[in-house]
């Protein structure tokens, strides 16, 4: 039997897990693994920047369900990934960082990039361990595979001597796992379906929250169910596009006001964090039933009346057999409130979009870009405030299809998102929605999207400031602003100077037919779009 080296099984155990390419920045230590994925068929995108192929590994597991993959080098390869780890663990997020090391007979005598990985990296992951053996790679593979997707799922990180990928050993010593996680996701016992199906007949004023924790490939029940009931539902995170853009039962604005009247909130997958306010914007009175595939996110900062440890898109597919009864509801007069709300507060940010003097106002930046974009591009957002603006626009009618940076508040996620996004998916539109200050941390893979003619498009709101920052010092040091002023940089110049398509815009006019001529250019381009910078028009302060 010929002789199989490390890297190529563990190439050959990731195509077992569905792998079909893996992100990376070339190194020393991993020369092997690329090797074996060569030999496998397993497409290798190459990147600028280890944090980008950890960002991008994250989106490949949202986009597609699988395992996403990133392979860096030793020592600061490894250090440069922890943003990126941290990201998809606060998300729960599965996916897999294989890490170089040194050679094992160089163990404590200084050889290069010496380090013990897993210690630095387990605060960030699910598990981190060290592969000593060529011939149990496949096993760790597989274990690693079993502890990313346990519950809602996270990072975990496999380290791997370059000695022990280079050795051979006979193929047929390989022991090749199989069925080796769960294949059936986490349902909910008939009798709580039925009492949780009940409470949703009673409720008045009954709201729907779905977030990170429904993952897009279950989200399919959300709008059967949604429909059935009758009642508002608002989305955030992974679950965003399990409702079409502009369905009548889709909120978008209203989110605080239906908490603070709501009689029943059923939240799906979602975390009751500072982007939820802690959930403390729920009704006292109110009955609060969480679903979620975590035990440790039930009743976390909001106390939760009836908590189910379960998969949400399955608990939902076992609720959808209730539907039939929720007809009984007369929730008209409770959904046509929100409504009117949502019809009031979206007039108001038409208005604000319709302005035309000078920089283009943030909700003109917002509504521009979504009709551009449309409901079936994928978009990657990476910044603050333009961010949150451009998300109320946003057309998304596909789950997974906005690729948010999560809980974690990371910046310079987009360029990664949106490089996994393109690969997954390559004959969909996809987009990157920038801050400036966003733009800066990764800007420079716009040099890998033309090595490997990705036509990915993305637009800056550059206002020059850290703006969410600079109001938020405003608030304790009016007089003594620092370290808070980019300047409105010609980022677009870069990305012209690499190869790709650049252009700037000062006008709103201008900016629908910029938008036109990066599409038209079919390469990767950059629309940078000076834009209002807000704080000076809310603030007293001035330069």
């Amino acid at each position: 039997m010929a002789g199989i080296h490390g890297g190529q099984i563990i190439a050959r155990a990731l195509k077992a897990e569905g792998v079909d390419a893996i992100f990376t920045l070339t190194g020393g230590h991993i020369v092997p693994i690329l090797d074996g994925c060569v030999q496998e068929g397993i497409r290798i995108i190459d990147v600028r920047h280890e944090q980008t192929a950890a960002h991008a590994a994250e989106a490949y597991t949202r986009l597609t369900g699988r395992l996403g993959v990133a392979a860096v080098t030793a020592g600061p390869g490894v250090t440069d990934t922890i943003t990126a780890l941290a990201a998809a663990q606060f998300s729960g997020t599965p996916m897999l960082l294989l890490g170089g090391r040194h050679f094992i007979r160089q163990e404590q005598r200084g050889g290069l990039q010496e380090m013990d990985h897993p210690q630095l990296v387990r605060p960030v992951t699910r598990w981190a361990a060290t592969a000593w053996e060529t011939g149990r790679l496949a096993d760790y593979i597989a274990t690693a595979a079993r502890h990313a997707f346990a519950g809602r799922g996270g990072p975990v990180f496999l380290d791997v001597p370059l000695d022990v990928q280079a050795d051979m050993v006979a193929e047929d010593s390989v022991e090749w796992p199989e069925s080796y996680r769960h294949s059936e996701a986490l349902g909910v016992d008939d009798a709580v379906v039925e009492r949780i199906a009940e409470l949703l007949l009673r409720a008045q004023r009954p709201v729907v929250f779905a977030g990170g924790g429904l993952r897009p490939q279950a989200a399919e029940a959300l709008l059967p169910f949604a429909e059935a009931l009758g009642s508002m539902v608002y989305v955030n995170g992974a679950a965003r596009g399990a409702l079409p853009f502009g369905h009548e039962l889709l909120g978008n604005r209203t989110r605080s006001e239906a908490f603070r009247e709501a009689d029943l909130v059923l939240a799906l997958g979602v975390d009751w964090d500072f982007r939820t306010g802690y959930g403390a914007k729920i009704n006292e009175e109110a009955t609060v039933v969480q679903v979620d595939a975590e035990p440790t996110k039930i009743g976390w900062n909001r106390a939760a009346h009836v908590g189910v440890v379960a998969d949400p898109g399955r608990f939902l597919a076992q609720l959808g057999l209730h539907k039939a009864t929720y007809g009984r509801n007369n929730l008209a007069g409770w959904t046509n409130q929100l409504r009117i709300s949502e019809a009031e507060k979206l007039a108001a940010a038409v208005a604000l979009s319709e302005a035309t003097d000078g920089p283009v106002h943030p909700e003109r930046f917002g509504r521009e870009v979504a009709d551009f974009f449309g409901p079936d591009a994928i978009v990657a957002v990476d910044g603050g405030d333009i961010v949150s603006t451009t998300a109320k626009w946003l057309q998304v009618s596909n789950p997974g299809h906005v690729l948010d940076p999560g809980p974690f508040g990371t910046l310079g996620t987009g360029p990664g998102y949106a490089l996994a996004a393109k690969v997954v998916h390559p004959d969909k539109e996809v987009g990157i929605v920038f801050g400036d200050g966003g733009f800066g941390f990764n800007g420079m893979e716009f040099d890998t999207f033309l090595r490997h003619q990705l036509p990915i498009i993305g637009v800056v709101g550059n206002d020059g400031v850290w703006n969410n920052i600079k109001t938020f010092h405003a608030a304790f040091y009016p007089d003594r602003l620092v370290a808070t002023d980019l300047g409105v940089r010609p980022y677009h110049a870069m990305v012209s100077g690499l190869g790709g398509h650049g252009s700037f815009v000062r006008k709103a006019s201008k900016l629908r037919p910029a938008l036109d001529e990066a599409r038209a250019a079919e390469t990767a381009a950059l629309v940078n779009v000076h834009v209002l910078e807000t704080f000076r028009a809310s603030s007293n302060y001035s330069q």
